[in-house]
């Protein structure tokens, strides 16, 4: 199984070589797509090259799932948190998206340095660059940081086994356009539930195979601290009190159980993270699986094609020798005509 990356790795990309050559006046002007849900634009002028304009368009939420003011809840404060002063919101964000953010690429924090690596002595201007790079490799995160605000907020009042106040016990959270996923939140655990839908039944059939399967591989001895996770055909309880118009799913519905040692340090982050794009690793894995019987089929008939190719028809004809003479059965009827005759 291959786990997704957090951070865009044509925005970490893009990001890098702006920082690498500020002194250089270039226009930037990049539109891209990741995940089939998320669009960025980045955008520089050759007038200030040292600001950095990143927009992002999230999904359009279903009704069950609310956004204030264009984004998820707890996103304006979990960016703040993430960037510092290096990153400033834009309000209103760029025409046709709900965030756009204005980075100083100046203002990086070269100077900051933690003082647990000063007391390992690290080099100071390698202590730098880690800084710097780790830094981008945040911001190159930010769906992350956008679309998984709502989820930290309930896993970190789970470290601490509290529920979050003033939220309905059944939250629906958007994770694809028009299409949510559901946290059941209890002091002691989580359940996140998964309505999985997929519009071709080639995908619809490969995924039912692969999380039943994936069902089946957390049973492992070597599983035994991972999150316990079901598959079923139908709703579970939990969502009795979810709209019944979210509740349609043509894979089934994936659990997963989420308890306080699943967050606790930085587990959290890479919780938030694996549970944000269940849905892009599932259909990733789907799209592979088919890819590979692809081949395989394609294979297949190629070598049916050379076997039919050294095939013949029938025995080649035997050369004849001058002495060699050959008989032929005649039926009753030309036996007696040549008796006659």
């Amino acid at each position: 199984m291959i786990l997704l990356q957090s951070q865009s790795r044509f925005l970490l990309q893009t990001l890098l070589n702006r920082v690498q050559n500020l002194e250089k006046a270039v226009e930037l002007d990049y539109h891209w797509v990741e995940f089939n849900d998320v669009r960025y634009h980045i955008l520089v002028s050759t007038k200030n090259p040292n600001v950095l304009l990143l927009s992002v368009s999230l999904p359009t939420p279903p009704p069950e799932a609310v956004f204030m003011g264009g984004l998820p809840g707890g996103a304006i404060e979990a960016i703040k948190a993430a960037y510092g002063v290096v990153v400033h919101i834009l309000d209103p964000p760029r025409d046709g998206f709900n965030l756009t953010l204005k980075l100083n690429l100046a203002k990086l924090p070269p100077d900051e340095v933690s003082s647990m690596l000063r007391r390992i002595h690290f080099p100071t201007l390698l202590i730098h660059v880690w800084i710097r790079y780790a830094l981008l490799v945040k911001i190159a995160s930010v769906r992350e940081v956008v679309l998984g605000a709502p989820l930290r907020v309930v896993l970190k009042h789970l470290a601490s086994r509290t529920v979050v106040p003033d939220v309905d016990r059944v939250l629906a959270l958007v994770h694809r356009p028009k299409e949510s996923f559901f946290l059941v939140s209890q002091p002691d655990k989580v359940t996140v539930v998964f309505p999985m839908r997929f519009k071709d039944s080639i995908d619809t059939a490969f995924a039912t195979s692969f999380l039943q399967e994936f069902v089946e591989a957390r049973r492992a001895a070597g599983l035994n601290n991972a999150p316990p996770c079901l598959w079923s055909p139908t709703p579970p309880l939990e969502l009795n009190e979810a709209p019944a118009e979210a509740l349609s799913a043509n894979a089934g519905f994936v659990s997963f159980v989420i308890f306080p040692r699943h967050v606790e340090g930085k587990k959290l982050d890479r919780t938030v993270w694996n549970l944000s794009t269940f849905h892009a690793y599932v259909s990733y894995h789907v799209k592979c699986s088919e890819g590979f019987m692809h081949t395989r089929m394609r294979r297949r008939v190629e070598s049916l094609i050379q076997a039919l190719d050294r095939a013949k028809p029938g025995g080649e004809d035997k050369k004849k020798s001058p002495n060699s003479r050959s008989f032929k059965r005649l039926s009753l009827s030309d036996a007696r005509a040549n008796s006659i005759s």
